[in-house]
């Protein structure tokens, strides 16, 4: 027999039952949220409780949301399949990951921005970005370095849509291995092309390839400004395929590669060249299968190897117009 005094008690309890169960409801996403060394993904990855890395962040991250860190750390490898920013600009956001560090992977209409970050390969290592499907990708502030399994690369960008690539003030070192890979390959795959700008990147003592245009399934069309290529077998290597490939190199410099400094191949391959100082290469400039790599005329070729017997030549002079 229930007495008034247990009826009580009961209804009591399952007032404190419901009461607790509304005080836990799911964490919605936000439009900013934090990582920390010491947070812990379980957290809401709020500014006072902060997640512990970026792959615990991301699905408490809103689409066009951005991810910030709160201080200097490893916060491991991710997957972006939204448009999103990641932004450890003012501290160290590292991304120590064997495998691919940053893959994306997103809709042909998202927006990507990783800047600040320090994207470190391990054994067995793969990509440091991989960029498969989305609208815009901008790298800006990051240093990518020691993806140096076979065919690996500091970057790889094989999209199968449309994209334009922005990068900027970024370092790129020790990728790719003996005769694969190497700092960034620009290489579409079916359907995909992609309009690249390359401000002030640096690529230093990559294997194979310091920059790499491949145009076999789609079009690519690079601006190269204020760079270095240096120290890999072939500086900067196009080949043309059914689609164009057109490069443009403004005060850039490409010295001390094994091979060739600017190797382009195949009638599709259209490369132009100014303010920009190639030597001390093997070969300076080779062309093949009537590719050209012509020369505003403000360059300096020579010097390639010591002594300057191997400079090669470029195709033609461009009269610049004012």
């Amino acid at each position: 027999m229930i007495t008034k005094s247990t009826r009580s008690i009961l209804y009591a309890a399952a007032l404190l039952g419901g009461t607790v169960l509304q005080a836990t409801p799911a964490f919605a996403q936000a439009t900013r949220t934090w990582v920390s060394g010491v947070g812990d993904d379980v957290n809401p990855c709020s500014r006072t409780a902060p997640c512990k890395t970026f792959a615990g962040a991301i699905s408490k991250t809103a689409a066009g949301g951005e991810i910030n860190c709160l201080d200097p750390a490893g916060y491991g490898a991710v997957t972006i399949n939204k448009s999103l920013v990641i932004d450890c600009h003012f501290t160290e956001g590292g991304v120590l990951a064997s495998g691919n560090g940053i893959v994306i992977n997103a809709a042909a209409t998202d927006t990507i921005v990783l800047r600040g970050l320090d994207i470190f390969g391990v054994s067995p290592p793969t990509n440091g970005i991989r960029i498969l499907v989305a609208g815009a990708v901008h790298i800006e502030d990051c240093v990518i370095r020691r993806f140096n399994a076979a065919n690996s690369d500091g970057i790889s960008v094989a999209p199968t849509v449309a994209l334009k690539l922005y990068i900027n003030d970024t370092r790129i070192s020790e990728n790719g291995n003996g005769a694969t890979g190497g700092g960034i390959e620009l290489i579409p795959g079916v359907g995909g092309s992609v309009n690249a700008s390359l401000q002030n990147v640096h690529l230093m003592n990559n294997a194979n390839n310091g920059l790499r245009v491949d145009s076999t399934n789609g079009q690519v069309a690079v601006e190269m400004q204020d760079g270095q290529v240096s120290g890999s077998t072939q500086g900067v290597s196009v080949n043309g395929g059914a689609s164009a490939a057109g490069l443009m190199l403004n005060n850039v410099t490409i010295t001390g590669n094994s091979s060739v400094g600017i190797v382009a191949v195949n009638a599709t391959a259209n490369l132009r060249v100014d303010n920009s100082t190639i030597t001390a290469n093997a070969l300076g400039v080779l062309t093949g299968s009537g590719a050209s790599i012509f020369s505003y005329g403000h360059n300096r070729l020579d010097n390639n190897p010591n002594g300057g017997t191997n400079n090669g030549a470029f195709t033609g002079a461009i009269i610049p117009t004012k």
